[in-house]
């Protein structure tokens, strides 16, 4: 994998780790997503 595509996926990881932080428990509990998973979670969408 080249390294600006590491990068764009990096930035990717970061917009959607924001996202979801920014959820509340209950929403995050309607996705099926524990608070303890985002960075998983986050990590995951986007590759």
């Amino acid at each position: 994998m080249s390294l600006r595509n590491r990068i764009l996926q990096y930035r990717q990881y970061r917009q959607n780790l924001h996202e979801l932080s920014r959820c509340t428990d209950r929403n995050l509990a309607d996705l099926g997503i524990a608070r303890a998973d985002i960075r998983r979670v986050a990590w995951q969408a986007a590759l």
